[in-house]
C-alpha cells in the first residue's frame, strides 16, 4: 500500500475531495470503493435527536491505523483513507468515511468492508444518544461476531 490516512475530526468531510486526494498521482488505481455512514434518527426503537461521539486521542488513531496496515497485508490495495467524526452529530450528518484504492475492484471492496467491520465492532469510540426520553451512553462497538469471524478476528479483540 502506498498511503494510509486516518483522521478523527469534528468537522464534516467532502467525499469527492477525499476520493480525489486518495487517488491523486497514482496511475495504477483501477478501482475506488468508498463507504459513507450517516447518523440515523432511530436506535433500538427510540428516536434520536443528537448523538455525541468521544474518543481517546492518539489511541483511537493508532488502533485504526493498525487495521489499515492489516488491510494492506490481506488485500492488494494501493491506499486507504478513514475519516471518523466525533462530537455532537444530528440525524443525516455524515459520521464516517472509508475509502480504498486498488488495481482491481475485488480487493477494494473486500478491504473497505474489512475496515468498516472493524470500525463497527472494535474501534474505541464512546457514544451517547439524546432521545426524547433523555440521554444515554450506548456501546459504540456493536459486537457482530459473524462479521469478525469472516475476517478471522476474535470478538473483543481490538487491535
Amino acid at each position: 500500500m502506498t498511503t494510509a490516512r486516518v483522521t478523527i475530526q469534528t468537522h464534516d468531510f467532502d467525499l469527492s475531495a477525499e476520493v480525489a486526494a486518495l487517488r491523486a498521482g497514482d496511475p495504477g488505481v483501477g478501482a475506488i470503493v468508498s463507504f459513507v455512514g450517516t447518523v440515523r434518527d432511530r436506535s433500538e426503537s427510540q428516536g434520536v435527536q443528537l448523538m455525541e461521539l468521544e474518543h481517546y486521542p492518539g489511541m483511537t488513531e493508532k488502533s485504526i491505523e493498525a487495521m489499515t496496515i492489516e488491510a494492506a497485508h490481506r488485500f492488494d490495495i494501493r491506499a486507504a483513507c478513514v475519516i471518523h467524526r466525533v462530537g455532537l452529530l444530528k440525524p443525516q450528518d455524515q459520521i464516517v468515511l472509508v475509502a480504498v484504492t486498488s488495481a482491481h475492484r475485488g480487493h477494494a471492496f473486500q478491504a473497505c468492508e474489512f475496515l468498516m467491520d472493524y470500525l463497527k465492532t472494535q474501534a474505541p469510540f464512546w457514544k451517547k444518544e439524546y432521545t426524547p426520553e433523555g440521554a444515554r451512553w450506548v456501546d459504540a462497538r456493536t459486537h457482530d461476531d459473524e462479521a469478525l469471524a469472516r475476517w478471522g478476528i476474535a470478538s473483543g479483540n481490538a487491535a
